[in-house]
């Protein structure tokens, strides 16, 4: 490990930061320090500092909006994809964006374009890498309807193309979740619309987040999975569990689906909250809930 990050001190100079507080890197607030971050500003950097980590303890971020790291910190490298947010529309109809693009900028690009689509994923906090490696969705729209195709980096480190078919997609899943591909990029797929109604769309998506989700505090989104024929924030809810909390961490009072950092929560809280409520939803109603937050140690 010493060799790898010494070697790509070397390599990035500026863009490899020892010591990275997480807390600043997540949006729930939370974690300690990395051991080194890198912060390549092209896909060509990107591919060539994950050739030099190889088997190096590592993980890759987007925008850290559905994860939590430990709080006394993270013994590995983390590579951070948010500068690497080029896209371009050809055919009239087709976005290439790479892995760190904001999927709501890229709802605003195709608004100003005329392209309809990307309505639903307006206001989701997220990269587009993240949003396919999960099949992000919401308002009955998923990254699965308009995806065309994804370009990723293999662990021997070569590149390949993946089409919409391969990514075996399903409720909050892709095959990244199953395997060591890491996203390069994608294209989607879009129509031509009227931009007002796209618009219109978009505006009512927001509004939805804005009464029904606690945007005010740090939180990691919705983080339980909708169970079969249920609805999490509603199991939680039916516990008695809103306003519940542990240290610093909080069953929001607005949508119970959110667990927010109170101010002064830390990682440990959250994680120790969502088991709660884990096993309260368990205790009383006989469902498990599975957690989308993904917990990097």
């Amino acid at each position: 490990m010493n060799n790898v990050i010494e070697l790509l001190k070397k390599e990035f100079n500026t863009t490899a930061v020892e010591s990275v507080p997480m807390s600043k890197h997540t949006s729930f607030k939370t974690g300690g320090n990395a051991r080194l971050g890198i912060f390549p500003k092209r896909v060509e950097e990107f591919v060539s500092a994950m050739r030099i980590i190889g088997d190096a303890k590592h993980c890759v971020l987007g925008n850290g909006s559905n994860v939590i790291f430990p709080d006394d910190g993270y013994d590995g490298i983390v590579v951070f994809t948010g500068n690497m947010k080029k896209t371009e529309i050809s055919d009239g109809c087709t976005i290439t964006a790479e892995c760190g693009a904001g999927i709501t900028a890229l709802s605003s690009l195709a608004l100003k374009n005329s392209l309809s689509g990307l309505e639903f994923a307006y206001g989701i906090p997220g990269t587009v890498g993240g949003a396919v490696f999960m099949n992000a969705g919401a308002y009955d729209g998923e990254i699965s309807q308009i995806l065309e195709s994804s370009m990723y980096l293999s662990p021997d480190g070569t590149i390949g193309v993946m089409s919409a078919e391969e990514h075996e997609f399903a409720y909050r899943h892709s095959i990244y979740c199953d395997c060591d591909k890491i996203i390069l990029s994608c294209k989607l797929k879009l129509e031509k619309g009227d931009p007002s109604e796209i618009k219109a769309k978009m505006n009512e998506n927001m509004a939805k987040r804005i009464d029904k989700q606690p945007l005010d505090y740090p939180s990691a989104g919705s983080v339980f999975k909708r169970p079969p024929n249920a609805f999490a924030g509603k199991l939680i809810s039916d516990c008695g569990l809103k306003g519940y909390s542990i240290g610093g961490a909080r069953v929001s009072e607005k949508h119970a689906g959110f667990i927010i950092n109170g101010g002064d929560a830390t990682s440990d809280d959250i994680l120790a909250l969502i088991e709660y409520v884990k096993n309260e939803v368990i205790k009383q109603f006989g469902i498990e809930l599975e957690c989308e937050v993904r917990y990097i140690c």
